[in-house]
């Protein structure tokens, strides 16, 4: 079964909005949704306005005749609550549901994600409308699926949000003295005697804008908290929602759309709350393939690496790049397959048809302006949809066989980023991808992971920037590594607990024991500024930060070669129980990740999913009905590939022989099952 409700097949559609159309072409859009192999359509994301024009009416004919089309046409239905964006006339009625920024400023009706997450208009009227909507369409068999608001996000600084954020750390800490800990009050007199005290952590109070023009904070501790108390309330709000729409349809899965590696939320708490995880995917222009797909594992990793459903991507072109560069052919195809081969069940599109107005009338769709079905894009569109057809549900439920994972974590992301110091060159995103990039160079699967998920299932661990080390984690990794594991980590890591204090004792906190160092300095670069390293022959640059480390038991495996700490240990091993333990001490290049981590794979005993060229991403899924190998050619020449095995062309059915090559055109696919 899929993420969708009752489907043994892969489902293929996209946002649909007709209510932007008179219904003379609602008829057509059926004709060619059906040509393209549309099976799915989602509904009803920004109708709020339509759907309710003032406090107590609700007006739902425009969405039943659509609601009563669609399925007529054997269409399936991700059925959205609209609450994506509020009405104007509830702004109007009651100004507790705009958000404040950052600099006190409170907002005017306009755009989207733009209602307060504590305003008490928007917890009574969102969920409200959801529940309605739920209750008129619970018997309609083909709502595949709930959609609840529409990418959850921004901030708000507003007295609503400050005066719950002081309910939320009372709840959290339980007294003032704790606070007062925990945030370091002591530190510049910030000492709070009672909970009203504590503002909002905005440009008016703790947050400026530095040199660069970087937010910054001058208290990591509240600042961290807000993080966590805004993502909390955005996800109350859509458990609102989801309990209303459950009440009367408890069979149907309930998701909403992230957006990948998004700083703002939590997903992984999120993740929690959902049926089935689903997400947008826009890669810019300039993204690496590795990037796109990092981002397709970070969600297949927040639910325990169960499939996701892609819920947006456009067909041809964005809108709001500085550059919106359309998609070569065979880009559309080929980006739609690695999602498909890192976990999507679903594929689907922003936008059916294209809009005539507004912000979006330059986003691609699957069908034009042109209203007609022999554009590039819709070909493209309808050849995907056959093949996703004749495939049916082969992929559906496919695992990922992963030996290595990467430990992601929000709140190590948010603490890095709030740092003041030692450098704005570290980012923790960045130094992830170092690492998942050289996987992934590799064929090397990998599972993206949380502090909360187990570690025994994996034979390499990696933790970059482990810059935060929750209470008692500390404990898991050296239970892991002491039972054979091999554990990573990066420069400026064991640092802080949760609270964002400092573990005294010397860095790496916690972490000391198990690594066998410690760290006395950090040396932060400035751009340009390198220090150096030989590693398996090969010297490496030394950049961005450099730990300078005392060796505790652990073994160098590299040397600064520079400055007054050359000589000192970069990279070091620590045999802990029957695993090891390893440091990596400063920002390097491409190639040592690659050398570094291709040797951690040869000890382990970890094997790439296929041998391919470069530029071609060998990936597997492997379920009841098999094991598959997608072969993706991320450039723009053609690429020869030997197989390593007897496998089936999934779409033309020639077998292949072991060691037979099989070539790909540029941007090509190839869809194999394993003999």
């Amino acid at each position: 079964m899929s993420c969708y409700r009752k489907e043994t097949n892969m489902l293929y559609g996209g946002d649909y909005n007709p209510e932007q159309w008179p219904e003379e072409v609602w008829q057509e859009d059926m004709r060619l949704m059906a040509q393209a192999h549309i099976n799915i359509v989602t509904l009803n994301v920004f109708s709020w306005a339509a759907l309710q024009p003032d406090e107590d009416t609700y007006q739902f004919e425009k969405l039943d005749a659509i609601m009563e089309l669609v399925r007529a046409n054997g269409l399936k239905v991700c059925l959205a609550t609209s609450t994506g964006a509020h009405p104007a006339w509830m702004a109007k009625r009651h100004p507790d549901i705009l958000r404040t920024d950052q600099h006190g400023r409170k907002h005017k009706f306009g755009g989207r994600h733009n209602s307060c997450p504590n305003s008490p208009t928007y917890r009574q009227y969102a969920p409200k409308l959801a529940g309605m909507l739920a209750q008129r369409y619970q018997n309609y068999e083909n709502i595949a699926a709930w959609h609840i608001s529409n990418e959850f996000g921004g901030e708000c600084y507003c007295e609503n949000c400050e005066k719950a954020f002081r309910v939320w750390l009372q709840k959290k800490y339980g007294t003032i003295e704790e606070v007062n800990r925990c945030f370091y009050t002591s530190f510049w007199g910030h000492t709070f005697y009672d909970w009203d005290e504590i503002v909002a952590p905005d440009l008016l109070s703790e947050h400026f804008i530095d040199g660069t023009g970087r937010e910054r904070t001058m208290f990591q501790g509240i600042s961290l908290d807000y993080r966590r108390f805004l993502s909390d309330s955005m996800l109350e709000c859509f458990r609102l929602e989801y309990d209303a729409v459950k009440q009367f349809t408890p069979d149907i899965p309930v998701t909403t759309n992230l957006m990948a590696a998004y700083p703002l939320l939590d997903y992984q708490k999120w993740a929690r709350s959902m049926d089935f995880v689903s997400w947008d995917n826009y890669p810019a222009p300039q993204d690496s393939p590795a990037r796109t797909a990092f981002c397709h594992d970070l969600m297949r990793g927040l639910d325990g690496q169960k499939p996701f459903v892609l819920m947006e991507q456009t067909p041809s072109v964005t809108n709001w790049q500085p550059y919106n560069r359309l998609k070569r052919p065979g880009e559309m195809r080929l980006q739609s397959y690695q999602a498909v081969a890192h976990g999507a069940d679903a594929v689907q599109f922003f936008q059916i048809r294209r809009s005539i107005g507004a912000c979006e009338k330059y986003h691609g769709a699957v069908i034009d302006h042109a209203g007609r079905a022999d554009t590039r894009v819709f070909r493209e569109v309808s050849q995907l949809g056959a093949e996703l057809e004749k495939a049916g549900g082969l992929f559906l439920e496919g695992k990922t066989p992963a030996k290595a994972a990467i430990l992601f974590d929000w709140d190590n992301w948010w603490a890095v980023e709030y740092s003041a110091g030692p450098s704005i060159r570290m980012k923790y995103l960045d130094t992830v991808l170092d690492y998942y990039q050289a996987a992934f160079s590799l064929n090397v699967p990998l599972d993206i992971i949380s502090v909360e998920d187990p570690l025994e299932p994996y034979q390499i661990v990696i933790a970059p920037l482990l810059y935060m080390v929750k209470s008692g984690y500390e404990e898991k990794l050296k239970a892991y590594v002491k039972h054979g594991g091999t554990f990573v980590a990066s420069y400026f890591s064991g640092i802080v607990d949760e609270h964002d204090l400092v573990d005294s004792g010397g860095y790496p906190g916690r972490l000391r024991g198990l690594l066998g160092i410690w760290v006395e300095e950090n040396d932060a670069l400035p751009e340009g500024e390198y220090n150096a390293f030989s590693y398996c022959g090969r010297r490496h640059p030394a950049d961005i930060l450099c730990d300078l480390i005392h060796l505790d038991g652990a073994e160098a495996l590299g040397l600064y070669e520079e400055d007054f700490y050359a000589g000192m240990p970069v990279l070091t091993v620590n045999a802990y129980g029957d695993g090891k333990a390893y440091y990596v001490g400063t920002h390097s290049d491409e190639e040592f990740y690659q050398t570094f981590f291709d040797r951690l794979c040869t000890q382990a005993g970890i094997r790439p999913v296929h041998q391919t060229p470069f530029g071609v991403e060998a990936s597997v899924r492997e379920n009841e009905n098999g094991t598959f190998l997608f072969l993706l050619n991320h450039t723009t020449d053609k690429k020869t590939v030997v197989l390593d095995g007897s496998y089936e062309d999934l779409l033309d059915g020639r077998i292949y022989q072991c060691q037979e090559e099989t070539v790909l055109e540029k941007k090509g696919v190839q869809l194999l099952r394993k003999i």
